[in-house]
C-alpha cells in the first residue's frame, strides 16, 4: 500500500508534524497588485534560511489548494502492475475502487531501469532515443469538455461530483497514482527516479500543475501553457487592461473547469489572492524545471515571460538557478515544436533524466526582452543561508 502524504506530495508527508498548517479561518486581506512574495510567509516573516524554506513550500502548496486549485485527497491503497506495454491502476478509498491504465512505450535503446516521459494527453515534444513514455488519458480522469463537464471524470466518481478539484488537480492525482505503482513495480523496468512530465495547451497547464503536487518528478516540462500555467494571473489581467487580445483567469473559468471554484471567487481581480503562478515555479524547485513557451497573443507572451522570470528568481535563492529555465521563442504554431528550442529541452533531459552533464545555466530566451521580474514583483531575491 501507497500512502502519499499531505496533498499527496511525499515532501508535505515529512513536513505535516513540523509544519504549521494555514491558521484556522485563514483569509488574505490585501490588494495586491504585485506578485506576492514567495519569502514571507502568512506570519509576515521573512523567509532567510534554507532551513525555513520547506515550510514556507507546504505554505504556499497549502494556499494554492485553498485559492484555485483544490484538494488532491489521499488514497487508502494503490496497487498495480508495470508490463512493458502498460501500467494497470486500482485504487480503494473511502468505500471505492477506481481502475485506469496508461499506454507504456519502453524505448528501443538504453538499459533498464528506463527513464520515461509521462504524456499528459500526448507528446508535442520530441522525445530523445533512451527515453520511454507513458501517456495518460487525462480528459477520462477530470473532463474539460467546457464549463458544464466540471465533477465528471474517474476522479470525481470517486470522490464526488462537488469535490473541490479542478480538472488539473484530478490529473495530477491521477498520474501521482501511476507513479506509486512505478515506485512498488519490482521488475525493475522503469526506474521511479528519472521521470518527467509534459502537456502542451491545456494539457501543459496540467503538466506544470502535476510537476508541482509531486516531488517524485525530477524534470516537469510544460510547453505552452500560457494561462492557469506559465502566465501570472496578475500579469494577464493588468494585459488585459492594455488592450492585449489574452486569456485571463475570467474568461478562463467560464471555458473549463480546470481550477476549482475556489478560483472563481477571485477570477475577475486575482490581486486579492494570496498567490500567483510564479509560485508554481516554487512549488517544483529545486527539481528540474524548463518552461517551452510561444508568442501567441492568447498565451500571453509578456505574462509567461515577466512571471517565469519571477519565479527563476526563486530558483536563484535557493542556490539552484539553473534547475529552471525558460523558453519563449516566436514565429511557429501552437503545440508546434520548432528546433530553434531544441538545445535547452535536449539539455535538460539529458541532465535530469539521462544521468548527463550538460549545462542548463543561463536559459532564459524571450523576445520580450524589455520584461522584467523587477516589474511586477516589488520584493528582494536574495540567496537564503
Amino acid at each position: 500500500m501507497i500512502r502519499v502524504g499531505l496533498c499527496s506530495n511525499y515532501i508535505f508527508e515529512r513536513q505535516a508534524a513540523t509544519c504549521a498548517a494555514l491558521p484556522s479561518g485563514y483569509s488574505y486581506t490585501k490588494n495586491e497588485a504585485k506578485l506576492p512574495d514567495p519569502f514571507t510567509n502568512v506570519a509576515g516573516t521573512a523567509i532567510t534560511k534554507k532551513d525555513d524554506w520547506p515550510c514556507r513550500k507546504k505554505e504556499i502548496w497549502d494556499l494554492m489548494a485553498k485559492y484555485e486549485l483544490g484538494d488532491k485527497p489521499i488514497p487508502e491503497k494503490t496497487t498495480g502492475t508495470v508490463s512493458s506495454s502498460s501500467i494497470s491502476v486500482t485504487v480503494t478509498d473511502k468505500g471505492k475502487t477506481m481502475t485506469f491504465s496508461a499506454k507504456v512505450s519502453l524505448p528501443a535503446s538504453g538499459t533498464a531501469p528506463y527513464p520515461m516521459i509521462i504524456l499528459v494527453g500526448g507528446a508535442s515534444l520530441p522525445i530523445p532515443a533512451g527515453v520511454g513514455t507513458i501517456t495518460f488519458a487525462n480528459d477520462d480522469m477530470g473532463a474539460q469538455g467546457g464549463s458544464s463537464s466540471r465533477g465528471k471524470g474517474k476522479f470525481f466518481d470517486m470522490y464526488g461530483s462537488g469535490h473541490s478539484a479542478g480538472a488539473t488537480t484530478a490529473w495530477a492525482w491521477g498520474i501521482s497514482r501511476i507513479i506509486d505503482v512505478i515506485e512498488q513495480d519490482t521488475s525493475g523496468k522503469i526506474d521511479v527516479k528519472r521521470l518527467g512530465v509534459t502537456g502542451c495547451s491545456r494539457n501543459g497547464k496540467g503538466a506544470f500543475i502535476a510537476g508541482a503536487m509531486d516531488d517524485r518528478i525530477a524534470l516537469t516540462l510544460p510547453q505552452e501553457s500560457g494561462s492557469g500555467g506559465a502566465a501570472c494571473w496578475r500579469i494577464s489581467a493588468s494585459e488585459d487592461k492594455a488592450g492585449k487580445k489574452i486569456q485571463t483567469a475570467k474568461e478562463l473559468v467560464g471555458e473549463n473547469p480546470w481550477f476549482g471554484k475556489a478560483l472563481d471567487t477571485n477570477a475577475a481581480d486575482p490581486t486579492h489572492m494570496p498567490v500567483d503562478h510564479h509560485m508554481l515555479a516554487a512549488m517544483i524547485a529545486p527539481r528540474g524545471l524548463l518552461v517551452i513557451e510561444n508568442n501567441i497573443d492568447w498565451l500571453g507572451p509578456v505574462s509567461t515571460t515577466g512571471c517565469m522570470r519571477a519565479g527563476k528568481s526563486i530558483y536563484k535563492a535557493l542556490g539552484v538557478d539553473d534547475n529552471m529555465g525558460f523558453s519563449e521563442v516566436p514565429g511557429h504554431s501552437h503545440c508546434q515544436f520548432p528546433s530553434s528550442q531544441q538545445p535547452e529541452l535536449t539539455a535538460f533531459i539529458n541532465k535530469f533524466l539521462k544521468g548527463g552533464t550538460d549545462s542548463t545555466a543561463g536559459v532564459d530566451k524571450s523576445d520580450q526582452t524589455a520584461v522584467k521580474a523587477s516589474t511586477y514583483a516589488d520584493w528582494t531575491t536574495t540567496v537564503l543561508t
